[in-house]
């Protein structure tokens, strides 16, 4: 029998900067304010933490905390933009030393997206925790997938301190095709898939998508949250990665990050990411912004080029369902169709990133066609219902339907 052990928060903490409030006012609480669930199973033991920026507790890093408790950091093992989150999107970042402690960091966004066995020969335990945003594209579902596969192989206990997902109050999208899967879409799970990383976990590990599944003694610890469900609207103030700087971008990433298989921008080098959409053709539109070179997007696409669009950040972003018009409504607002969607020096379907983002070549040819967001919402009704039923399984917390 796998052995899976689900720790609930108690006990309220106060002072906490990346948490504001649930719905029903009581403060939420993500996995790694409850110390005194997972301190125990670090003393004494040599530690390995999967983080990056976003893992603060009560003001401090989780790195910080940690060494205040006297845990022995090994390691750290670092995602995507890395430590500090400023590396630019699908940069690689190397491996070296923390700056503030000394401690080795091993990049697995670089020559490799998973710890091997050197890497955790000299660990006892595992740490993971990172604030993600619930959109199936978001690579630290990814990191994660990885990072169990080695903990599994390896036989290296994982403790999962989950944070809610500020996209967790609903389910929409494509199901992904696995014919599509890549770094930026694993699974067959559609674009928001309403779960937390803890749940996201127990699903990989019960549903046997894990590569190695024949350790059946591994042991995958989730320490919860406390007061999330997933009717919450969580909010947290510190960006996830360099190009979701708030709240009004991580709640249109799950509908305009598909922008990034176009040829428009997708607000990359401007301080509002994906609500910034635009090109120098649309010239009917009246908003206009200019991508320059910033930390975390050094090389933007259009960059220094007038781009004239639409500005998100003055229109209610969608909390229930990807904005799927909003995407029909550029496709038609461009006026050379046949280059809207970019590709590589190949022309098969895989060629498109659109295509690997969407999970897959349907929606292209769908928006290509002509089809209305009510016809080709109806198509992936089939495919999201059979999700929500295996998705209900590992659930954690009270859902929204």
């Amino acid at each position: 029998m796998k052995k899976i052990c689900i720790l609930v928060i108690v006990g309220l903490i106060a002072n906490m900067p990346l948490v504001v409030l649930a719905q029903n006012k009581k403060e939420i609480l993500p996995g790694a304010y409850q110390s005194e669930k997972y301190i125990p199973l670090l003393l004494n033991k040599r530690v390995g933490v999967f983080t990056n920026h976003t893992a603060i507790v009560n003001k401090k890093h989780l790195i910080d905390t940690l060494l205040a408790q006297g845990i022995h950091i090994q390691k750290i093992f670092t995602p995507e933009h890395g430590l500090r989150g400023t590396a630019d999107a699908g940069e690689e970042t190397k491996d070296g030393n923390d700056p503030a402690t000394g401690i080795k960091i091993v990049s697995l966004y670089g020559k490799k997206y998973g710890p091997d066995s050197t890497d955790l020969a000299d660990i006892d335990v595992l740490v993971f925790d990172i604030q993600d945003v619930g959109s199936r594209f978001y690579t630290y579902i990814s990191s994660l997938q990885y990072f169990m596969e080695a903990a599994k192989e390896n036989n290296k206990p994982l403790i999962i301190l989950d944070r809610p997902n500020p996209n967790g109050h609903y389910v929409d999208g494509p199901v992904l095709d696995k014919a599509f899967s890549s770094f930026v879409g694993k699974n067959t799970i559609p674009i928001v898939y309403g779960m937390t990383i803890g749940e996201y976990a127990t699903m990989l590990n019960g549903e046997n998508w894990l590569k190695i599944n024949t350790n059946t003694n591994w042991s995958l610890t989730i320490i919860a949250c406390k007061n999330y469900d997933h009717r919450s609207m969580y909010t947290f103030n510190i960006a996830p990665s360099p190009n979701l700087p708030d709240m009004q971008s991580i709640y249109w990433y799950p509908s305009t990050c598909l922008v990034e298989g176009t040829i428009l921008s997708e607000g990359r080098g401007t301080a509002h990411a994906f609500a910034y959409i635009g090109h120098p053709l649309l010239t009917n539109k009246n908003f206009s912004f200019t991508p320059v070179a910033r930390v975390g997007a050094t090389q933007p696409k259009l960059k220094d080029q007038l781009c004239y669009g639409w500005d998100l950040t003055k229109t209610k972003p969608p909390h229930t369902s990807i904005d799927l018009e909003l995407i029909l409504e550029m496709y038609k607002a461009y006026p050379q169709k046949d280059s809207f969607f970019i590709h590589t020096t190949g022309n098969t379907p895989r060629d498109y990133f659109f295509n690997k983002l969407a999970g897959n070549s349907i929606l292209m040819e769908q928006i290509k066609n002509g089809l209305s967001a009510t016809a080709i919402r109806a198509s992936w009704q089939k495919d999201l219902s059979n999700f929500k039923m295996i998705r209900k399984k590992y659930l954690l917390y009270k859902d929204f339907e």
